[in-house]
């Protein structure tokens, strides 16, 4: 238990310096922003509780909001993702997932099934974040947009990542 809980702060703070200097500083095109740290929520054990789940993306945002002086968007964003996924995964898995201690990645469940998670999840979380941020909706569809290729660079980073470096297989 003490060391799953030093491998998942480990594994954080990994993930939230990789974002804050790799990924923050690339400069690709003004419509995209990836955001990589979204992986620490999406890769959660399927059975964490739900106020776990919510509390752990509270504290993912407010920790990226505090780096970024972007107050409460990060964690208004990330939040409503973790409430969703918890809803997204009692729907997307089988009850044997849901009572084991399996994690949604691409080892465990497969490329299809992780990119179709991954997406939306990623999706939800910055369509919130851009449209705060943007405070209005008068450049609705340039932001959608945005959202839109943001979400794809997003969840291609993640993918590539877990590939390189999440190399766990699947059990039987």
């Amino acid at each position: 238990m003490i060391l799953e809980f030093a491998s998942y702060l480990i594994r954080f703070a990994v993930i939230i310096l990789l974002q804050l200097f790799v990924v923050n500083n690339i400069e690709l095109n003004s419509m995209v922003n990836p955001y990589i740290y979204v992986v620490f929520v999406l890769l959660l054990p399927v059975n964490t509780k739900p106020w776990h789940t919510v509390l752990i993306a509270f504290l993912t945002g407010a920790v990226m909001d505090a780096f970024s002086s972007t107050p409460g968007l990060h964690m208004a964003a990330t939040n409503m993702m973790g409430f969703l996924r918890i809803h997204y995964l009692n729907a997307g898995t089988t009850k044997v997932d849901q009572q084991s201690n399996i994690v949604p990645s691409v080892s465990q469940k497969g490329l299809v099934w992780f990119v179709l998670y991954g997406f939306i999840m990623i999706f939800v979380h910055h369509t919130l974040l851009f449209y705060l941020e943007l405070y209005s909706l008068r450049e609705f569809f340039t932001t959608l947009l945005r959202v839109f290729v943001s979400s794809l660079v997003s969840l291609l980073l993640i993918i590539i990542g877990l590939m390189l470096f999440y190399n766990v297989r699947k059990t039987k």
